[in-house]
């Protein structure tokens, strides 16, 4: 399935407490385990007013339901086409 990076512009994230976080993460999971296998969250990356979320899904679809479903702005959503890191440089 491919990979997608969702970015979300959300005023204020970096100050959202743990609990806050949790409460998020909670509904997010719960959303997607009513979506099924078709989509998976694996992490996601607070900063000051965004956060990145890194998705395995069908289809931008999928992605874009679960953030209707459970509420999630979504500003923009991009395939990741490859992943780089140092291991890259030694090929």
């Amino acid at each position: 399935m491919p990979r997608f990076v969702i970015e979300r512009e959300i005023p204020g994230a970096g100050q959202l407490t743990a609990a806050q976080l949790q409460e998020i993460s909670r509904n997010s999971c719960e959303v997607l385990d009513g979506m099924g296998p078709q989509i998976q969250w694996q992490q996601s990356f607070v900063t000051g007013d965004k956060v990145y979320c890194i998705y395995i899904a069908n289809d931008e679809a999928a992605i874009r339901e679960h953030a209707r479903q459970g509420g999630f702005p979504v500003d923009r959503v991009s395939e990741v086409t490859a992943v780089i890191d140092p291991v890259t440089a030694e090929a």
